[in-house]
């Protein structure tokens, strides 16, 4: 047996790598490619949903808004046409969590920046805090690029609506009248079809990283 295990050595590790080989591409090419969730309101945490989307369990998409970015500039769901994005929720006077979301948005921003169909989106929950000039202030400080990143206020009512019957990402105060709000750490992922497709937390490098992997899955499925 050993003279025999010997003589044909080199041939037995090479079949043995041969078949390693095959049975790997085999598995790769019958292997489903990963896609991402479509979420739905229902599959949400009810806290962060407003009552009347609670329960809705398809066809949910972000609605039309109408806000102003930092450039005083009009921005509309129109200027996300047919793109990606990441949208969040801030203000801009946020001593706890705020900092580091935006310090993560930067760091997508960079690796981003030259890819035209992917684009960040972050509103403020204090419109009456973060005026245009505020704002402003705020991006040239973070170094955000105008191109790519807006960041946007205006009424109050909008900004509540859209953080918990589009984004699903904002809790209630339940003041009943003046839509008080307290954002949280997610990262939503919106596809080109205004859909959400993933929620990361904002304050977790490995989050971050998470998203950008999901990227590049979800950028893949409009290149089949």
């Amino acid at each position: 047996m050993r003279k025999f295990l010997s003589r044909y050595k080199i041939f037995l590790i090479t079949f043995g790598t041969l078949c390693v080989v095959i049975m790997w591409s085999i598995y790769t090419l019958l292997k489903p490619d990963k896609k991402l969730a479509i979420y739905q309101p229902d599959m949400v945490n009810n806290e962060l949903v407003d009552t009347t989307m609670q329960y809705v369990r398809k066809y949910h998409k972000i609605a039309d808004f109408k806000l102003v970015n930092q450039n005083g500039d009009t921005i509309t769901n129109v200027n996300y046409e047919d793109k990606i994005y990441v949208a969040d929720f801030f203000f801009t006077t946020c001593m706890t969590i705020c900092p580091i979301m935006t310090d993560h948005m930067v760091k997508i921003q960079e690796r981003i920046k030259n890819d035209p169909d992917v684009f960040l989106l972050s509103h403020t929950v204090m419109p009456r805090i973060d005026t245009v000039a505020q704002l402003k202030r705020y991006a040239e400080e973070k170094g955000v690029i105008d191109s790519k990143w807006n960041l946007v206020t205006g009424n109050k009512k909008q900004i509540y609506d859209l953080a918990r019957k589009s984004y699903l990402a904002a809790k209630s105060e339940g003041d009943g009248g003046k839509y008080d709000m307290v954002h949280t750490e997610n990262f939503v992922l919106v596809d080109k079809d205004r859909q959400i497709r993933g929620f990361y937390d904002g304050t977790n490098a490995e989050a971050i990283e998470e998203l950008m992997e999901d990227l590049k899955i979800l950028k893949r499925e409009y290149e089949e």
